[in-house]
């Protein structure tokens, strides 16, 4: 079996959900083809057994002819054959298809995320975002698998209807009149299904987006004494949930139900009828085991239908989950005429009245720290915003060559999985003199020291071996490390204590020598420490300059860092 194909596929249809499993569906057509001719073999070979067994016994134990039994038990052998060979690869065709539409999803629901950049998290919450990887995309592959089942299903129920026709116009049109009735019962529970997956499907995202928010605040939730409270209403939440999935359940397991009971009564139905016939002298005995033959093998494609419905509902409401996301726009526009950017020059917010002079430590002292962060998110163009590098502005450039000039680090990343020394230098491009450089500035030695291994020790996920404080140093590493021409660090020391901080402090300005950096901090630690303190009051400059003239004439700016009320 060939690779999973891993080159961009191009944009989804993201008009509807039938349209995106169609858009899936065109990029897997030869895989499908091959499990929809190879199903439908597999199929057609065992809807043909019950035919070659009434003719054995007819032909030859009936009539005692032993080479005419010989001929008909030589083509019962090789339609065995071709069964299994063809159910071989009917298996590793749908298989292939599951996977290739589950692994097509992840990539365009991966690739948009990383267009749409800081937007995602603004107009989804995580959880749902999580449950498209945990659920969704397996409820879409499975809804393009069955598709090599169920196209057999279709051609083998035509196959057996007109054979019974030929044999028998009653026991043809039992077949022909019951396969309608039980598809029309199984239909009505579609929709019911639908309309409560669906539900299950919106409380399920909002569950683990709260299971998320709680994880990540948890070491807060316990200083405040808030942690019960917050397990209590994810508790509340979590039965909710479960009675959602309950109620979702009780169609489901009717459904479940239905395929048994009506291929069940199919069965006796045509076995009854079959019988009758028999006796009656106007079917011969072989027939009847034909018969019986087709009423049994009649409730796998019977069944199969009755899957591919359910499988095909399950699929259809992913695909309008998978949708949500891929409908999503940046807001960030890219530009019609991207221009470049200059070497050098001075980064200018003017909403803020902020200018961060080139090769300069600034510190940015901020009232409220919400708005350091909005001042930063559009010095780093993750918000519009009237920004200019050199005269020329960020809205004239592309987000790549912007991403690649201003560098904005902030205590929302993460640490993954991996090596140290990976994750630390992500390009591979810092020697280890360099690693051990960025650590001492960030003063991450000791965090260094504790591991085994050192820079091979193994991080996980999150770096959840670490204390919030060793996080924070290990992060502030990586910035420095990724060596960029203008550093914005929102609170890089919030997670320390004071001797770590001041030391942090004291080495930050040389490891950044000649480059431009700007901290959002009210830490005496670093502001006495900065080339330039600007003090930010209502998101707007009010005064800049040394950080002790501020604090000896500008009483506002004095109240913020010393956390008094004298002014």
């Amino acid at each position: 079996m060939r690779s999973l194909p891993l080159a961009d596929p191009g944009t989804p249809d993201s008009r509807s959900a039938t349209r995106y499993l169609w858009w899936l569906a065109s990029h897997q057509f030869r895989t499908l083809s091959f499990g929809m001719f190879f199903g439908i073999t597999w199929m057609l070979v065992g809807a043909l057994i019950p035919m070659v067994i009434g003719k054995a016994i007819d032909a030859g134990i009936t009539t005692k002819d032993t080479s005419a039994l010989a001929r008909w038990a030589g083509a019962f052998l090789l339609l065995g054959l071709v069964q299994a060979g063809s159910g071989i690869m009917r298996h590793r065709n749908a298989v292939f298809n599951w996977m290739s539409a589950n692994f097509r999803t992840v990539q365009a629901v991966v690739r948009h995320a990383n267009r749409l950049g800081a937007t995602l998290p603004k107009r989804m919450a995580t959880g749902e975002v999580v449950a498209i990887g945990a659920a969704d995309t397996s409820h879409i592959g499975n809804a393009l698998d069955i598709t090599a089942r169920g196209s057999a299903a279709i051609v083998s129920l035509v196959t057996v209807t007109v054979i019974l026709l030929t044999a028998s116009v009653k026991l043809g049109l039992v077949v022909l009149l019951g396969v309608p009735v039980q598809m029309a019962v199984v239909s009505l529970l579609i929709k019911p299904l639908h309309r409560r997956q669906q539900a299950y499907r919106d409380q399920q995202g909002a569950l683990t987006g709260r299971a998320v928010d709680i994880v990540a605040g948890l070491r807060v939730l316990r200083g405040i004494g808030g942690e019960q409270v917050f397990a209590d209403r994810y508790r509340t939440q979590s039965q909710q949930l479960r009675e959602a999935g309950v109620r979702a359940a009780r169609i489901d397991s009717l459904l479940e139900s239905i395929q048994v009971l009506m291929p069940g009564l199919f069965l006796a139905l045509v076995t009854w009828l079959g019988a009758r016939l028999a006796v009656g002298g106007e079917i011969q005995p072989g027939e009847l085991a034909s018969f019986y033959g087709y009423a049994a093998f009649l409730i796998m494609p019977l069944r199969t239908l009755a899957e591919m419905l359910e499988k095909m509902t399950r699929g259809h409401v992913s695909a309008g989950r998978v949708l949500k996301v891929l409908r999503l726009e940046p807001e960030i526009a890219a530009p019609a005429a991207p221009q470049a950017l200059p070497e050098h020059g001075a980064l200018v917010d003017v909403k803020s009245g902020l200018t961060l002079r080139p090769g300069v430590l600034t510190v940015l002292a901020a009232d409220r720290p919400e708005d350091a962060i909005e001042i930063a998110d559009r010095l780093g163009r993750y918000t519009e915003g009237e920004v200019t590098l050199g005269e020329v502005p960020l809205s004239a450039a592309t987000r790549d060559e912007v991403r690649g000039r201003i560098l904005v680090a902030d205590n929302n990343a993460r640490l993954f999985s991996g090596p140290l020394r990976e994750e630390l230098d992500p390009a591979g491009t810092a020697s280890d003199e360099q690693i051990l450089a960025a650590l001492r500035a960030a003063s991450a030695e000791e965090v260094l020291d504790a591991l085994p291994d050192g820079l091979a020790a193994f991080v996980a996920e999150r770096g959840r071996e670490f204390s919030g404080g060793q996080q924070q140093r290990l992060r502030l590493a990586r910035a420095l490390l990724a060596d960029a021409p203008i550093l914005i660090m929102v609170e890089p020391t919030s997670a320390v204590d004071a001797h770590t901080e001041a030391r942090i402090a004291r080495r930050i300005g040389p490891a950044r020598q000649g480059r431009t950096t700007l901290l959002t901090s009210t830490s005496p630690l670093l502001l006495d420490q900065a080339d330039h303190v600007v003090f930010v009051d209502d998101g707007k400059v009010i005064a800049e300059g040394a950080h002790r003239e501020l604090l000896a004439g500008e009483p506002r700016y004095r109240a913020v860092v010393t956390r008094s009320v004298d002014a």
